[in-house]
């Protein structure tokens, strides 16, 4: 490879080896934008969406008459699934236990104008785990299309489209409206909105100062979440192979020095090595995306608490 940052890099030129020519992958002049087409990245994600939907259609398809998926490959794809619901979706995006105790402040309180939000407290309380199901998709889709990206990344010669801030940026702004939509389709625009006014115990003028500085706060620091997801995720990826690259550059740096069979043996040692830490952080950062959704989306779905 005579560019080992060609793995971290979105390039339209699919580069493999010297003695291969590589792709071309399919571009256009624009105006107004520069170079535009079809890029590596664009390509792996439609890769990382094919497997994924080549895997979970098969599982469905064994499981879909009640019967239990059978063999290793199966059970550990659906293992997935089950934990993003049971251990990262229903702890926290279902309301407490004590959700009960909240209908009567809010009665106390004599919000007009939110029966819906009364009613649908009632129905949640019955069955909070359904309740949490319903985000559960979102939350399979978001963690497998990451895992899937990142596991890609360990491929030689293909990359990680996560290890890009516009791609990771993307993820952000999705994930941003389905959070804020989800609780706006719960508690209405007006009652979202106002779920974000606190209740300052101070005097008038004090209030008028503080109320509208917190407001602002709350509001910018939701915008600040979901950057941060973008950054975390970026940051993560992109640095890990970052140091794999570098490590494999030793090798093209002494190719032609007697140093060469010792630097050789001892990159691909340390690339071994950090390939298998990658592998856990491939999971991981994938994790942690989708947890902290999971956090966010049950935040504004239950602010009571």
């Amino acid at each position: 490879m005579s560019n080992p940052m060609d793995h971290v890099q979105d390039t339209y030129h699919w580069h493999f080896l010297d003695s291969f020519p590589g792709l071309h992958l399919p571009t256009f002049d624009s105006l107004s934008f520069g170079t535009v087409g079809l890029s590596k990245f664009m390509v792996l994600q439609v890769i990382a969406a094919l497997l994924i939907v080549f895997i979970y259609v098969g599982l469905a398809r064994r499981i879909r008459n009640g019967e239990p998926a059978r063999g290793a490959f199966w059970n550990f794809w659906e293992v997935l699934l089950t934990f993003i619901r049971d251990e990262v979706a229903r702890p926290n995006i279902q309301p407490g236990h004590h959700h009960h105790d909240d209908h009567g402040d809010h009665d106390g309180h004599g919000h007009e104008g939110h029966d819906h939000k009364h009613d649908a407290a009632h129905a949640v309380a019955e069955d909070p785990a359904r309740f949490a199901d319903r985000y559960v998709p979102f939350l399979w889709t978001v963690f497998l299309f990451i895992l899937f990206n990142n596991l890609l990344g360990m491929i030689p010669f293909l990359g990680s489209a996560t290890g890009s801030f516009t791609v990771t940026s993307a993820l952000a702004i999705i994930t941003f409206f389905f959070i804020h939509g989800s609780a706006v389709a719960r508690h209405g625009l007006t009652g979202y909105v106002k779920t974000y006014i606190p209740s300052v115990e101070a005097p008038a003028v004090i209030k008028l100062m503080l109320v509208p500085m917190i407001f602002v706060i709350e509001i910018i620091s939701q915008f600040i979440k979901c950057f941060v997801l973008a950054v975390r995720l970026f940051a993560n990826i992109f640095a890990g192979h970052l140091v794999l690259a570098v490590i494999m550059s030793f090798i093209v740096l002494a190719k032609d020095s007697a140093a060469f069979y010792v630097v050789t043996p001892a990159s691909l040692a340390g690339v071994l090595a950090l390939s298998l830490l990658e592998l856990f952080v491939a999971f991981l950062q994938a994790f942690v995306f989708t947890f902290l959704t999971a956090i966010f989306v049950g935040q504004v779905l239950n602010p009571e608490h």
